[in-house]
């Protein structure tokens, strides 16, 4: 049994012009293992599609909710399913 898992977070507040993609990026590679994008919504939220090990996906989905995020965050609602694959690397979009 695969412990790997696609993660999809919206992430709602002051996240857009604030670098959050671009960082959310960083602690994505950092964390490494994890791959998928960030991705700015015309309503003012962020996705963040992450897969990866159970494990990693919780490191980002925990940074997310921290007070370590550039901007402000006012809330994270993440949903979880399995990977889809198709993915090289983590990217900006």
């Amino acid at each position: 049994m695969s412990d790997d898992v696609r993660m999809t977070a919206w992430v709602r507040g002051r996240v857009q012009g604030v670098g959050f993609r671009w960082f959310t990026r960083a602690n994505a590679l950092e964390i490494g293992g994890l791959v998928g994008f960030a991705l700015n919504l015309d309503d003012g939220r962020v996705q963040v599609v992450a897969e990866g090990a159970r494990e990693n996906c919780h490191r980002l989905l925990a940074w997310l909710h921290s007070a370590d995020t550039p901007g402000r965050v006012d809330g994270v609602t993440e949903i979880w399913a399995t990977p889809r694959g198709g993915y090289d690397g983590f990217a900006i979009r």
